[in-house]
């Protein structure tokens, strides 16, 4: 057995030594990096919707007379509209009770197609008018207020045709 004089300088230098160098093997240098805690591109980045540039559209002379043409017929073929489905409604109560290729019959019959010409005349202008829509868009230029208006106004006015029409049609006996 040994004693505690036994054990040489010598060996406790190198155990020292040995250990002093397993203990920096242990050791970081600074050599390794972490990750920065800092803000991420992404999360800095914002998901609001980007706000949009309407740009307004310029007075357009040209355009302002051709609408008003278009929304002068309009109003015409409403009055005559209006004038004509008058007429076509007590021609069609006269046919209610009359029998199908009758004289009275054929006179609401023909009073309805006199409606359809000016229904036709209705779905021309709003026709008209989206091509219009269409042709500013195309150039890329910004919408036109007045435009989309008389356009709306043609489209409520061809749907309330569509209407008193397909309402004396149901009224009246079926060819």
């Amino acid at each position: 057995m040994m004693t505690k004089s036994a054990i040489s300088p010598r060996l406790c230098a190198v155990s020292g030594l040995i250990l002093g160098a397993a203990l920096g093997a242990c050791a970081q240098t600074g050599t390794t990096t972490y990750p920065s805690l800092l803000p991420r591109a992404i999360e800095t980045r914002s998901d609001a919707e980007p706000v949009a540039v309407v740009a307004v559209a310029e007075p357009d002379p040209a355009l302002d007379a051709l609408i008003a043409d278009k929304t002068s017929a309009l109003d015409a073929g409403k009055r005559a509209f209006a004038t004509a489905a008058t007429r076509a409604d007590g021609l069609a109560r006269a046919a209610r009770g009359a029998a199908v290729g009758s004289d009275r019959w054929l006179d609401a019959q023909t009073a309805l197609a006199e409606l359809d010409s000016f229904r036709a005349g209705s779905s021309g202008l709003v026709t008209d008018l989206d091509e219009l829509l269409v042709a500013r868009a195309a150039d890329g230029k910004p919408p036109y207020p007045a435009l989309q208006t008389a356009r709306d106004a043609a489209q409520a006015e061809l749907e309330a045709e569509s209407a008193r029409i397909a309402t004396l049609q149901a009224s009246m006996p079926e060819a």
